[in-house]
């Protein structure tokens, strides 16, 4: 295929068929055609979303073994690999929360393990969401559930879910792809916004695998769009199986902003400042518990601050 027409013809408002995104995945990162996928998607970025960075936050409030047991967390039950358990009581999280808000956050997440039960999750939301201004955004970031849970989740304060079909489920992980749908029907169904994200992207994943999760992402009519490469966690199943390069990366994230046309951000993790060239306008700040780290609270270790993602947004010329 032609790199330059497909490249056009997205520039003229085309959808690219699953076909035109995997030539564009297959693209040597050693040639004029890698640089021309950067630059369309970063012109797209800028021009679109008024060249603006955005800062989200996710505060993992349980390290927990997960009876999901995705191959590629460090939260798995058959391998957990954190320092301890825990889970965050109320104060804690809410302590988190004002410090986060007073830093200048966008969006405000809460993550758990599969099992964290949902009514203990919906008391701690409406504690949370009285906090929150009402400029930002509120997300949830569970385990599946069903539309009626959706509908819970709304009418408690959140504004979105992230939720996904990951690569490989139901192979690396011990949820089917049908219960994932289920559940992102029920997000969009309950009138919620979805955050999606290719992930977690390893060596060994074609790019056939991704361009699909490319494609769902725009069926669903995304505005926030993310890739996230996987992270070896030491002792994890998938941990000799290695990652992909930053620059791997930063094609992948180019291709997914150019085919998934997100409505208001696109996001690479974990963060690396040479995504920001490739469409990438928004990175996270991560509290406490993990699945791409060892130590229980990542804020101390893999994490980064909202000072350090404000600074690289700055430094790519973005306006936070």
């Amino acid at each position: 295929m032609n790199i330059g027409k497909i490249l056009e013809e997205a520039r003229n408002g085309k959808l690219l068929t699953k076909e035109e995104a995997i030539a564009l995945l297959r693209v040597r990162n050693d040639s004029d055609d890698f640089y021309k996928i950067l630059f369309l998607a970063n012109e797209m970025t800028r021009s679109e979303f008024g060249n603006k960075g955005v800062i989200f936050a996710q505060i993992g409030i349980n390290a927990e073994p997960c009876s999901v047991n995705c191959k590629f967390c460090s939260m798995g039950k058959n391998h957990y690999s954190m320092e301890s358990i825990w889970r965050k009581d109320i104060n804690t999280i809410l302590q988190e929360v004002e410090i986060l808000i007073e830093e200048g956050v966008d969006d405000i997440f809460l993550m758990t393990t599969a099992d964290y039960p949902i009514s203990e999750f919906i008391n701690i939301a409406k504690e949370v969401k009285e906090k929150l201004p009402h400029n930002i955004r509120f997300v949830a970031n569970i385990g599946d559930f069903d539309y009626d849970t959706a509908l819970k989740l709304k009418e408690t304060g959140f504004t979105g879910v992230y939720h996904i079909n990951r690569l490989r489920e139901g192979i690396d992980t011990t949820v089917s792809p049908k219960t994932r749908i289920k559940t992102l029907d029920a997000v969009k169904k309950a009138g919620l916004e979805l955050y999606y994200c290719v992930e977690p992207i390893g060596p060994e994943h074609g790019y056939e695998e991704l361009a699909v999760e490319m494609l769902r992402a725009r069926e669903y009519g995304v505005g926030v769009m993310a890739v996230m490469r996987r992270i070896p966690v030491k002792g994890t199943p998938l941990y000799d199986r290695g990652q992909i390069s930053a620059v791997e990366l930063t094609k992948i994230a180019a291709v997914a902003r150019i085919v998934s046309k997100p409505n208001r951000a696109m996001n690479a993790h974990e963060s690396t400042q040479m995504s920001l060239i490739g469409g990438v306008n928004q990175l996270y700040c991560e509290v406490g518990a993990n699945p791409r780290d060892n130590l229980s609270n990542t804020e101390k270790n893999r994490g980064l601050s909202v000072k350090m993602v404000k600074q690289m947004l700055i430094d790519a010329d973005y306006e936070v």
